[in-house]
């Protein structure tokens, strides 16, 4: 008996298709794919053969082939999506839904209460010009002291408390001024910033935080005196605690600016008459200011001599423990959901 040629075995393999059961299950199913359609499965093997066929019978043989494979093709799909709608009719009708029973409310989250503080104090500043600036919370030491006057071997360094990286070029930044500087190379003068985001010192107890989050803010323009810095901060302290709160600024030392000062606001708490949380001095210690000191400006290419800025820097963490009455810097951090639903 002659073989059969290819042609005569595709049309074989046709006539087998079109009288094959539609599968049981998926079992039976994944078990058709495999013996036709499979990589050696008969289709594919029949499909290798069509490099040695007779160049008078591919065109036959190719359209054989395309039909035998459209077939089961769609057949299988059928199959599949008959099967995967029986399942899910079979899943419905063992399942039981007790309609009677209340249904349960979803809880929703919302801003933690230091993202919440932190946009407060963002809202306030981007509407008295300010316009906000990031940077990397990785920086090099240039940026994160020498920038900002903090020359090496500076005592002043000491007061960081600086995580290293290997490198020791490599630091985590200390506070957000280094978007100072950044900010000061990119745009030059006139320019007003604020800058938020997370610093990180060595330091932890019930007022310190590894961690933490800090606003950088400065102002460079022509005749920028002391009296616009405390404008400014006045402006902001009475729209975040409210226009009754007083300020005053007490000298001190920052190496980024001269002359320097903290800034305190009247008790939030006692609104001033003197309570345990002031230490019964009516006054709250708050943030950091001063006139940015003119070796920033000239590290920046910034003539001291034509231009003047003020810059003031706080912590989130502060600002919020004392808008809510927190006393433990660490709640914000345990994600305690008792303590957050309070906000």
């Amino acid at each position: 008996m002659a073989a059969q040629t290819l042609i005569e075995r595709l049309q074989g393999l046709k006539a087998q298709v079109a009288s094959l059961p539609s599968p049981a299950d998926e079992r039976e199913l994944e078990a058709l794919r495999v013996k036709y359609l499979g990589k050696k499965g008969t289709v594919s093997l029949l499909s290798q053969e069509m490099a040695s066929a007779p160049k008078d019978e591919k065109p036959v043989a190719g359209k054989l082939l395309q039909e035998v494979r459209g077939g089961l093709e769609t057949m299988l799909e059928q199959a599949r999506v008959r099967l995967t709608r029986e399942k899910i009719q079979k899943e419905i009708e063992q399942e039981f839904f007790d309609i009677s029973l209340p249904g349960s409310e979803p809880e929703f989250g919302a801003r933690h209460p230091i993202a919440a503080v932190m946009d407060e104090i963002v809202d306030i500043f981007t509407g008295m010009g300010f316009q906000v600036e990031e940077g990397p919370e990785v920086e090099s030491d240039y940026y994160n002291f020498e920038g900002l006057n903090f020359p090496a071997e500076h005592p002043a360094r000491d007061m960081q408390d600086t995580f290293h990286l290997t490198n020791i070029e490599r630091l985590l930044r200390t506070h957000t001024s280094p978007v100072q500087v950044r900010a000061m190379q990119k745009y030059g003068p006139p320019l007003s910033v604020i800058a938020p985001g997370k610093v990180y010192r060595c330091d932890a107890d019930i007022t310190h935080s590894p961690m933490f989050h800090q606003i950088e803010g400065f102002t460079i323009d022509k005749k920028i005196t002391m009296g616009d810095l405390k404008g400014t901060l006045q402006t902001f302290i009475q729209r975040l605690y409210g226009p009754k709160t007083a300020i005053r600024l007490r000298p001190s030392f920052f190496p980024f600016v001269e002359p320097g000062a903290e800034v305190d606001v009247s008790c939030v708490i006692c609104g001033g008459k003197g309570c345990r949380v002031c230490k019964h001095t009516g006054w709250l210690e708050i943030l950091g200011a001063g006139m940015i000191h003119p070796n920033v400006m000239r590290a920046s290419k910034i003539d001291p001599a034509q231009w003047s800025g003020f810059a003031f820097g706080m912590g989130i963490e502060r600002i919020a423990m004392l808008k809510y009455g927190v006393d433990d810097i660490r709640l914000f951090f345990e994600n305690d959901l008792r303590f957050l639903r309070q906000f």
